[in-house]
């Protein structure tokens, strides 16, 4: 893509409206004259085979064309339109775009392409400087279409466009946070804000006895709750539906785990449950679970799969429980983008999702109600952990007896021991109107990838459940509004809006063939844009924002911008000499071998990713004379256990390789507590929990489809004088009393510098205590600084004298993979 660098490069951050009308006077293929070129050869070479693609396109009678138009700022491709058939000189598209963008751009650039058997063709480019839209006008021209040699295309043909930007600091809840109980949510969203609902929040699956933070609230005390417990309750009580969606469901985990064997439940698998549901009360029990297609062994040796989808299936086989595997499958627009079908076989159905019929809570009622569970943690082997994260010491109990996951070394087996891989994730439980709206997108997905069949319909739905009362829940001081997100399109869900502008309403893009719901990152723009002191993350990954990443590795499709935005906040705070922080939690690695090509490559985008925040944030601090470290604004973290040897502990009936990974980690009585948790907390009143990682594979929306809530409690607001001390700041410091070991005052003021220092100072110290290499003793935290070493000019390097993990010969900033497809890692 031709970009002058002689222009100027402005910051666009806010809002871009687009409005995609109609090309005039467009001729393809058949008047193109090639005799009598100056270009240079190569040139010349280029412009002749995008021609013969071309020529082609002048006998309909052998090939199809559809024309459509993308818009890119500069090298990020934003939005684009939908595909309609190349039949006449002036197609129409009159397609509007609300764009989100944080980009330095010195030109919007239109782009019109015709899709082909032959592929996509470029027809030309038209060109609108940024310094036309930075001030807020609207632009509403014909620009001419251009050539890569900036020469007006055959026909003289012109692109009809509308554009208006409007700035991020322009808005009204620009780092002011919600202002006002009644703040409607993210705008332009398929499901809208819902008031009066129920939030449970759950970290890790199960809460251990011995957990017992004490948090005072504006009223009362925080109370942790158990997530498996929960659920294994909500399916065991429901009396007609149980509706199941998952990118693993195994049927050999038990959700309830009591080593005194007094709780109901205690070792009753998930196959079993759901089997007796279905077939002994006669429950409708519909399950969605990820197909995946790639059996290929050296893919599961990167970690990549292994779901047990078969055996599910095969588990429920002749059974009344209704189980499909539902294979990724694309929309048409997509289907352009990414031509290899191998590759689309690699993208999941991600979202994480139960919806069962509940009793009302005041009784007296044969009528029921929808509770919904969405959040990070799949039903599956692996995920059933405490806030202690053991290692060794339940290997020997029915805890982790029958489900030891340890996916990071070669052979693992609980016959040759630990450490097994602890597992720290986020979840909910969602009551009142936001649950039917989980459950309308289960319906929606079913009769996508399966059909009407089976469902309940909507007659006998209503003589069985009620829409919750808006005033059950009007006076109850921990009310909360919620709002569903997805990333989804057409290819994974019915009953997408086919009409451009009711799409374009609901934040959906494009029609018909591009209909793709982002609204997930349209949440996380919207909550960081929002902030106004501190910003908690746990994530599974954090990569994005490529299009502000060194120009060494240019098309990389990581566009997504909440890192960028991130930095933007950051940076914004720094220049108004007001405190803003950043705290970023995430694994050491991403699962699977730690020398692996994906692990790698993953961690290569994870370090473009950190050092250019990194560098914005050193560069601002300079401008502003600030003598403060950038990790004193933004600090990533990461997690592990260490346990020592106790007495009559058993010996494992085999041994590691020796020299492996497996038979170090053994020996050092370490390992990572796996982050698997997506998860974000703004100021301590608004919270994002859902399935959807910070990575442009879960923001994208045509590539994972993912579910996410965003919530807050309208009684529990920031004030001039007082910090929100509802359930999200309970839950805030119950995670931090689980990685850091204690509670501090100066955990109340997380935007401080002092707290900054403190949690940077615990997790240096816990850092040093875990990679000791000369003892082994128990770890007295859980949280850990992330192995890297920010320099002035924020240039990110291991820290001193270490270049890769603990145990491993895996490089900690990663290295770029030159076999697989970036789109696969990013």
């Amino acid at each position: 893509m031709w970009i002058s660098r002689e222009m100027t490069s402005r910051l666009l951050h806010g809002m871009l409206n687009v409005e995609i009308y109609e090309i005039n006077r467009l001729q393809l293929g058949c008047g193109f004259n090639l005799c009598g070129k100056t270009a240079s050869s190569k040139s010349f070479m280029r412009r002749f085979l995008s021609e013969v693609k071309r020529l082609i396109l002048c006998r309909p009678e052998i090939v199809g064309s559809y024309l459509y138009a993308t818009v890119d700022l500069d090298r990020a491709r934003v939005a684009r339109t939908r595909m309609i058939q190349n039949e006449q000189s002036n197609p129409q598209w009159h397609e509007a775009f609300h764009i989100y963008c944080a980009h330095w751009i010195s030109q919007i650039i239109l782009t019109v392409k015709d899709d082909n058997p032959v592929g996509a063709t470029l027809i030309g480019r038209a060109y609108v400087p940024v310094e036309d839209v930075i001030k807020g006008y609207i632009v509403d021209r014909w620009v001419p279409i251009e050539d890569d040699d900036h020469r007006p295309i055959h026909g003289g043909a012109r692109i009809h466009v509308r554009l208006q930007f409007s700035t991020a600091a322009q808005d009204s809840h620009w780092s002011r946070g919600i202002l006002k109980p009644n703040f409607e949510g993210v705008p332009r969203t398929f499901f809208t804000q819902r008031q009066h609902c129920r939030v449970t929040l759950y970290q890790d699956a199960h809460v251990s006895d011995h957990f017992s933070p004490r948090i005072p609230l504006s009223v009362g005390q925080y109370e942790p709750h158990r997530c498996w417990e929960d659920i294994f309750d909500a399916i065991d009580n429901a009396k007609h539906l149980i509706y199941i969606a998952g990118w693993s469901v195994y049927t050999d985990i038990a959700l309830i785990r009591d080593p005194r064997g007094l709780r109901k439940g205690t070792g009753v698998t998930l196959g079993e449950l759901l089997k007796n549901k279905a077939n002994e009360e006669g429950v409708t029990v519909l399950m969605l679970v990820w197909d995946d297609r790639t059996s290929v062994p050296e893919l599961k040796r990167d970690g990549l799969m292994a779901t047990h989808d078969q055996e599910t299936a095969q588990y429920f086989r002749n059974t009344k429980v209704h189980c499909f595997l539902c294979p990724r499958n694309p929309n048409v627009a997509a289907t352009s983008i990414i031509q290899d079908v191998e590759i689309w076989a690699l993208f999941t159905h991600h979202q994480k999702i139960v919806v069962v019929d509940a009793e009302i809570p005041e009784g007296g009622s044969q009528m029921r109600r929808i509770v919904s569970f969405i959040g990070g943690i799949d039903l599956c082997d692996g995920r059933y952990d405490t806030q202690d994260h053991p290692l060794f010491k339940t290997l020997n109990s029915d805890v982790h007896r029958n489900d030891f996951h340890q996916p990071n070394f070669e052979g693992a087996s609980i016959k040759k021991g630990g450490p097994r891989e602890p597992w720290h994730d986020v979840h909910c439980r969602l009551e009142g109107p936001v649950a039917w709206d989980v459950l309308y997108n289960f319906e929606q997905r079913w009769r996508k990838q399966v059909g009407e069949q089976f469902l309940i319909p909507i007659s006998k739905m209503e003589q069985i459940v009620i829409h919750p009362s808006p005033a059950a829940l009007a006076d109850d001081p921990d009310t909360w509004n919620v709002q569903l997100f997805r990333s989804i399109d057409a290819g994974a869900a019915a009953d997408f809006p086919k009409d451009p502008d009711a799409a374009a309403a609901v934040g959906l893009v494009g029609s018909k063939d591009n209909v793709i719901d982002r609204s997930i990152q349209d949440a996380y723009i919207n909550a960081i844009r929002r902030a106004k002191k501190f910003i908690y993350i746990e994530n599974q990954y954090f990569l994005g924002s490529s299009f502000e990443w060194n120009p060494e590795v240019p098309d990389i499709h990581a566009l997504h911008l909440i890192p960028k935005e991130l930095l933007l906040k950051i940076v914004s705070k720094i220049e108004a000499g007001e405190r803003f922080a950043v705290y970023i939690v995430i694994p050491m690695w991403p699962e699977g071998i730690p020398e692996s090509e994906s692990v790698k490559a993953i961690l290569d985008w994870q370090r473009r990713t950190m050092e250019m925040m990194y560098r914005d944030i050193a560069n601002a601090l300079r401008r502003k004379r600030i003598d403060a470290d950038p990790r004193d604004y933004l600090a990533f973290f990461c997690l592990g256990n260490r346990e020592a040897n106790r007495d009559g502990e058993p010996e494992p009936e085999e041994k590691p390789q020796p020299n492996s990974d497996y038979f170090r980690a053994q020996q050092a009585r370490r390992f990572m507590i796996y982050v698997h948790a997506k998860m974000m907390i703004v100021d301590d009143e608004y919270i994002i929990v859902g399935s959807a990682n910070i990575n442009q594979r879960s923001m994208d929306g045509a590539r994972d489809t993912e579910i996410a809530m965003g919530a807050f409690q309208p009684n529990h607001l920031a004030t001039t004088d007082q910090s929100p001390r509802g359930d999200i700041y309970g839950f805030r410091m119950s995670s931090w009393y689980e990685h850091l070991g204690r509670l501090e005052e100066t955990y109340n003021r997380p935007e401080s510098q002092t707290c900054m220092r403190r949690v940077n100072a615990l997790a240096q110290r816990n850092w040093e205590l875990y990679s000791d290499d000369t003892s082994v003793e128990d770890l007295p935290a859980h949280l850990l600084r992330y192995p890297i070493e920010i320099a002035g000019n924020g240039a990110v390097t291991p820290l001193p004298g270490l270049a890769h993990f603990p145990d491993t010969k895996a490089p900690i900033l990663g290295q770029k993979s030159d076999d697989l497809p970036p789109i696969l890692t990013t």
